[in-house]
Order: C-alpha cells, then structure tokens, then sequence
C-alpha cells in the first residue's frame, strides 16, 4: 500500500483522548469516508490519557453510527524515549512552573514535529493521505510547535523527504477553546459535548478524582484552566 499514492477520502488523526483531539476526529469523521487514530505513548505523567482514549473510540462506535463505518483501526506507537530525553513536568513529576523563556516547563521540545513525523510515516504505510492534529495557536500555552508555521513547515519537509503530497489539516488553528466547545456541538450535538465532558482527558496531572462542569481533573494546572475557560466562555456564547 506505501508504493501507490495514498487516498485523498482517508486521514489519520493525532488522538491523545483528550478535548481538543476528540474534537478533531469528529471533524475528521464528518469529511473522510476512512479515519484512522494515531497515539502516543511518550512517558506522559497524565497517561491515563491513553486509556481514555480507548473509552471515547469505543463510544464513537457505539453511539454515533452514522460515523461508526468510517472510524478505522487504531495505532498505539511507544516513544517512550521522548520522555526519556525531556526534563519536563509533563514527563516528570515536576512542579508545573514558568520557564526563564517564557514557556511553562510543560513544553515537551519536538514532540508535535515527532509525533507528525511518525504519523506520517504511519500513513505513507497505510495509503493516508490527510493527518489531522490538534494544534492551535489562538488559546493555547504557548508552545512553539503548535504554531501554523511550524505546522506547515513540518508538512513541507515530510511531502520532500517521503515524496508524498500529505496534507496536515488543523482545524483548531485559528480556534479558541469556546469556539472548540462550539464546533464539538456542532459536530455532534449535546452527545458529542458529554463524551467530551465525561470521558476525554486533559488535566497534565492525571486527576480523574475531580469532577467539574467541564469534566474531570485538578482544576488548578494550565490545561485545566484553559478547559474551563473555554467551557465558562461557550455556555455564556450560546
């Protein structure tokens, strides 16, 4: 399958099972007519995103079976050393502070360009044309690989350097996180919005003991935070 050109009706989405990624493969869902999951094991404290993951694929089949036939096979890939290179309170058990440059010490250097690299190569294997990530850079915490540049500079060098025509599609970019609460919705009405709530992680901690509006976690760390607000700033939109 890696030989011929790959499906321009297929994509694969970068799904951690958190919020932003889950909104994604709805997008994704809605416009391909075969969507198949990339995650990433990369040391990350808050792992139990990688079980959540799992709950919200098996949901989508479930529940929403106008997008069931299209939701293909899933990937799990272990970039464990990642974490092994990174000293970051989102591979250690650090303190989340403020780094001397501005960035929070959550940022994991490379990860977005790795784990787009990785799906690529991903999809070069199974005919894929489209990836489809996450990244935004209207309400985010700053990290310089979730930025539109990076973005398609990433997907320039993966087009020469695989001889393919990959198109990275972000539909967060330009996306604060009520307006993501928004197109979730839109998407797939107050169903979609509830798996979010419920059963899709972002907390960095890993809390699932803190059940809040928005759904579960500590409340108090960056994506908590940016969660919420997005959360309080959607309801009082509609």
């Amino acid at each position: 399958m890696g030989s011929e050109q790959p499906e321009s009706s297929a994509a694969l989405v970068l799904f951690s099972g958190g919020q932003d990624s889950t909104t994604c493969l709805a997008w994704a869902l809605s416009r391909f007519d075969r969507v198949e999951t990339i995650g990433f094991d990369y040391g990350q404290r808050h792992g139990v995103e990688l079980e959540c993951r799992l709950t919200v694929l098996d949901r989508l089949r479930r529940e929403f079976p106008a997008w069931a036939p299209a939701l293909g096979a899933d990937h799990r890939i272990d970039l464990t050393v990642l974490g092994q290179i990174s000293e970051t309170a989102l591979t250690s058990q650090a303190e989340i502070t403020m780094n001397r440059d501005g960035l929070p010490n959550t940022f994991v250097p490379g990860r977005n360009i790795l784990f787009l690299t990785m799906a690529a190569a991903v999809a070069y294997r199974r005919g894929i044309r489209h990836l489809v990530g996450g990244m935004c850079e209207t309400d985010f915490s700053g990290y310089p690989d979730c930025r539109d540049d990076t973005v398609k500079a990433v997907q320039v060098a993966l087009n020469l350097g695989m001889d393919r025509r990959f198109v990275v599609d972000t539909p967060l970019m330009w996306l604060d996180k009520a307006e993501t609460w928004a197109l979730a919705e839109q998407l797939g009405g107050p169903e979609l919005v509830t798996l979010i709530v419920e059963d899709s992680h972002t907390c960095y901690y890993g809390d699932r003991s803190h059940r809040h509006a928005w759904g579960y976690g500590c409340g108090q760390c960056p994506a908590c935070a940016l969660r919420a607000r997005g959360f309080e700033g959607w309801l009082a939109g509609r």
